[in-house]
């Protein structure tokens, strides 16, 4: 089986994986990663949602061969030395989850929209994230929380 280095969540991890092993699988099952979420399995829901490199990425459509020398952060690693990214603590001021399954999803896709857009319009935010499903149908209160840790992050 073929030895890969990857970087996850700032620290570089070894794993034997096959070359087609989506990421996903690679995260939680050998990594032992559980905030990316197996929903689907074929790229739609977002309950995977991870960043590799600078992109938003499926990880359960990603083989971990094609990863190289990106990148990859998920959910776990948004904190800084125990403080909560300011879309974490939105989420949470603003109550967004009830079952939580597809948050860390959710919240990945949030930074990235925040990282291109400081300060989305709700045409912003419902177009970036329109690919990520919640089934308990939360979406009013993630573009509160969108536009809150937009507050947050603008005010330092």
């Amino acid at each position: 089986m073929p030895v890969y280095t990857l970087t996850v969540n700032g620290e570089e991890r070894v794993v034997d994986a096959p070359a087609d092993m989506p990421l996903l699988y690679v995260l939680r099952d050998l990594l032992g990663i559980t905030g990316p979420k197996y929903g689907c399995g074929v790229g739609i829901c977002g309950a995977c949602t991870s960043h590799i490199g600078n992109n938003v990425a499926r990880p359960c459509i990603v083989p971990v061969q094609s990863i190289g020398a990106q990148p990859v952060t998920t959910i776990e690693g948004l904190a800084n030395g125990g403080v909560l990214h300011p879309v974490q603590q939105a989420w949470i001021d603003e109550d967004v989850a009830q079952c939580g399954f597809c948050q860390p999803g959710q919240i990945m896709t949030a930074v990235r929209l925040l990282e291109q857009h400081s300060n989305p319009t709700d045409a912003q935010i419902d177009a970036a994230m329109s690919e990520n499903v919640c089934r308990c149908g939360t979406y009013v209160r993630i573009r509160a929380a969108i536009k809150r840790a937009a507050a947050a992050s603008g005010s330092r």
